[in-house]
């Protein structure tokens, strides 16, 4: 349908409709469009607000959804009234103001190339093919419908509203079809969506018998059906396309049973120029495979006088409109030209014209208006509202004064577009209406949920809003609760995947050979995560954090270090104090008898050195203990070092002096010299002060330093002293081996050697105590992390300094506290003897 609004003179209820073509493959639905233009062209000429004492006329043709037609119907409408001569007109009460039309995308340009010519404005109430350069090419047109690259994105959102990644894509076989698909695929793919299959819908243009026209091109539609039985079956399938692209897909659903094709279980996906209408012969058809449908859909709202005007409707309710009988003759399946005794002879059934409107089913007639309608009722009151602007500014500069009257029929068309483009208002209903600088309605988009029931009602459920005026992201609302899906879906959300999601833990793996829709999914590597579906790649976790179990999400990692609060820590603790304790009282024992011959016989001062250095070396272990610090860590290692270096040049220094005694005692020995005080104690603080040396030069060039190790341990931070220089560290250990090696060796010739208080035994013994201990101490101390580390450490220790204690000193403490007869001169004499 496309039409033609007029000025009808100063009366302001003189109104025209001319008889109009009209063909037998319409549908009847379409005729809302017609009636809503009747309905806005009557609201407006009984409104004393709006053209005040001027009527509006409107003619109304057919296009029959052809080309040839659409352009004889636009030149009749431009040409004198009954004749068809384009450019000329021979009488001023036939003055088109402008055009109203089409439905179509085609018939919208058809109309446009001729409309330009004569300057006429033209407003589309459907959809348009959105060319580029069309503001130049057809500078007079204005469309009712928001730009189609909005529902472009509202598909997107939508998929992704759904989590929906793997569809079925259908367009119409056209220039438009091609363009929508350009356009479309790319969309689809930065978005990460892949399509099965694409097919393209073949164009009919209701001239074809509809039938034979499906079954020619049956083919065409195979792929729809194959894809159903595969097993990468997509549930959703986006169709593209207009009117007469639905009545052969319903064909072909209607005809695929003949052919042994399973149904079609899908949830479909259409856009704002798709409309589920019947002809007439199709109305019996099941139309099931439809319900749960979503599109977008031009918003409406609810006009009730309009409800009330088609509730009145009646075939001879006016003379002018020459589509009326036509549409309920196809509506009801009667017929006004047959007689009583023809209704028997013939098995029809005569129209009596007081069938009921509201008893249709919605896919042959909808007593709401809807968006299609409800744009060229919209259309009606933009044409009517510029009308007036330029009553009102040609009352405010001039007036041309005929009889009393403003000439205001003189009204050209040309002149109505510098007030259409600049033209606001609010109708009926309080919907605000205007235009963008590209001649483009300025509105939004319903998504709409179409409840098609077995006995051909029809419900548009509102389900959400397409908004384009919406930030980037956030364009799409939609209430899924309200939402009714297919049977087969039994009401669960449908799932369109190529296959099964990725969950948390796991990455997607793309499949050689598949599109990036199709994919393995694979377990994340050791120490990274997913925590969303279908990742495309697991991701390492922060430095202070780790992977849970299942790989899902980040947990902050403890900080570990050997602490006092925990059971190894405090027993560590237990032993060194204790052991102090112990080497404190048996340095007590040794000054109390501090007189007598087992004390004196060995070197007091160094037998007091050895202890007291045994005694801080024990103390030396608790700075092991504890959170790490910078003064800790320098002073961890270092202390021990010297203090244990110390304790080990004591000893050496009483071997030698156990060695150089007995080799002063031979018949003109010159070892007499070196026998002494002097002796020992130089052996002792060389040795300790090479020692120092040692920690000096590591303190000075690589000292250690607090540090915190996130990977040794998993979920573990540990925090430790970094040792600065491996290097002196070991440096440290062996030169105190060194000196145990030293000890032991020469304590291990004197051990036989003649004296009831000779030490070199027990030296012996502690010795190989010590060697032990540490020789175990470095695979050990290398092969664990953390706090265990510093457990071995300490543990060392403390099992060397006890092995000095015990092999050096027990054995004395035994005959000090249990058998003191021992200790005297007396038996020192008679056991040399």
């Amino acid at each position: 349908m496309h039409s033609g609004l007029n000025i009808k003179g100063f009366n302001k209820h003189q109104n025209a409709v001319p008889p109009s073509y009209i063909s037998p493959s319409s549908v009847p639905k379409n005729y809302q469009h017609i009636l809503a233009f009747a309905f806005a062209v009557k609201e407006i000429n009984e409104n004393p607000n709006i053209l005040p004492n001027i009527s509006l006329g409107l003619h109304i043709l057919n296009s029959y959804y052809t080309a040839r037609m659409t352009y004889k119907a636009t030149l009749s409408l431009l040409s004198a009234r009954h004749r068809f001569v384009p450019n000329f007109k021979c009488d001023n009460q036939n003055n088109l103001i402008a055009l109203i039309g089409g439905c179509m995308s085609e018939i919208s340009a058809n109309m446009a190339i001729i409309s330009a010519i004569h300057k006429t404005p033209q407003l589309t109430y459907g959809s348009f093919l959105p060319l580029k350069g069309v503001q130049s090419l057809f500078p007079f047109l204005y469309q009712m419908v928001p730009n189609e690259a909005y529902q472009h994105m509202g598909l997107v959102r939508l998929l992704q509203h759904f989590r929906w990644t793997w569809i079925g894509l259908g367009s119409v076989d056209d220039d438009r079809g091609d363009r929508f698909l350009q356009t479309m695929m790319p969309l689809l793919s930065i978005h990460g969506i892949c399509y099965a299959f694409v097919t393209r819908i073949p164009k009919w243009n209701y001239v074809d018998e509809m039938i034979d026209f499906a079954l020619q091109h049956f083919e065409s539609y195979a792929k729809i059906f194959e894809a159903n039985s595969s097993m990468e079956n997509p549930s959703v399938f986006f169709i593209y396309g207009e009117p007469p692209s639905f009545q052969v897909l319903r064909m072909l659903l209607f005809a695929a049973p003949l052919f042994s094709l399973p149904p079609l279980n899908k949830v479909w996906i259409v856009t704002s120029h798709w409309d589920f209408a019947s002809h007439s012969l199709q109305k019996n058809w099941d139309m099931q495979a439809f319900h749960g449908s979503l599109s977008f859909t031009v918003p409406s709202s609810h006009l009730l006088d309009f409800h009330n005007f088609i509730h009145k409707l009646r075939p001879l309710w006016a003379k002018g409109d020459g589509f009326i009988q036509f549409f309920w003759e196809q509506a009801f399946s009667c017929s006004f030209k047959i007689s009583k005794g023809q209704q028997e002879e013939e098995n029809s059934k005569a129209c009596t014209g007081d069938e009921k409107l509201e008893g249709l089913p919605g896919i042959l007639f909808e007593m709401d208006m809807t968006g299609h309608s409800y744009n060229v009722y919209n259309a009606v009151y933009i044409v009517a509202h510029a009308l007036h602007a330029i009553k009102k500014s040609s009352s405010r500069s001039r007036r041309i004064m005929q009889g009393g009257e403003l000439a205001f029929p003189n009204v050209q068309s040309w002149q109505l577009h510098s007030f259409l483009r600049h033209i606001t208002f609010n109708n009926s209903v309080g919907d605000s209406v205007h235009f963008d600088d590209n001649g483009e309605l300025v509105a939004s988009f319903d998504v709409t949920n179409w409840w098609i029931f077995p006995n051909g009602s029809l419900v548009r459920a509102k389900v959400g809003r397409l908004d384009s005026q919406a930030p980037l992201g956030k364009e799409l609302r939609i209430n899924d609760d309200q939402i009714l899906w297919h049977p087969s879906f039994n009401q669960v959300l449908p799932i369109s995947v190529c296959n099964d999601n990725c969950y948390p833990g796991y990455s997607r793996k793309k499949k050689e050979g598949e599109k990036f829709c199709c994919y393995d999914c694979a377990p994340c590597a050791e120490g990274m995560i997913s925590k969303q579906i279908d990742m495309d790649a697991c991701v390492k976790c922060p430095e202070d954090q780790f992977p849970n179990m299942d790989q899902t999400q980040c947990i902050p990692k403890a900080v570990s270090y050997l602490s006092y609060k925990e059971t190894l820590g405090i027993t560590l603790a237990i032993l060194a104090i204790s052991f102090s304790f112990i080497t404190t009282s048996i340095l007590g024992i040794f000054v109390k008898h501090k007189d007598t011959p087992i004390v004196k016989a060995n070197n007091r001062t160094l037998t007091y050195i050895l202890l007291v250095s045994l005694l801080l070396c024990f103390l030396c272990s608790l700075l092991f203990i504890g959170q790490p610090g910078k003064f800790i860590c320098l002073l961890r290692q270092t202390a021990f070092g010297i203090m244990f270096s110390v304790a080990l040049s004591s000893t050496l220094a009483k071997t030698i002096t156990v060695v150089l005694a007995f080799m002063a005692t031979q018949p003109g020995s010159r070892m007499r010299k070196w026998v002494g005080k002097r002796m020992a104690n130089s052996i002792v603080l060389s040795g300790s002060f090479l020692q120092a040396g040692i920690c000096s030069l590591w303190l000075c060039t690589f000292p250690p330093f607090p540090h915190m190790d996130m990977h040794s341990v998993t979920g573990e931070m540990l925090l430790e002293c970094n040792e600065g220089s491996a290097l002196m560290f070991y440096c440290v250990i062996g030169y105190m081996g060194s000196l145990a090696i030293v000890s032991f060796i020469l304590a291990f010739l004197a051990r036989k050697l003649p004296d009831s208080f000779n030490e070199a035994k027990f030296i012996t013994f502690s010795m190989l105590v010590f060697c032990s201990v540490w020789l175990t101490f470095v695979p050990t101390y290398l092969s664990t992390k953390g706090k265990y580390m510093v457990a071995v450490e300490i543990f060392s220790i403390l099992s060397s300094n006890a092995g000095l204690l015990g092999c050096i000193f027990f054995p004395k403490c035994y005959i000090i506290v249990l058998r003191p007869e021992l200790n005297n001169r007396e038996q020192l004499i008679r056991k040399t003897k």
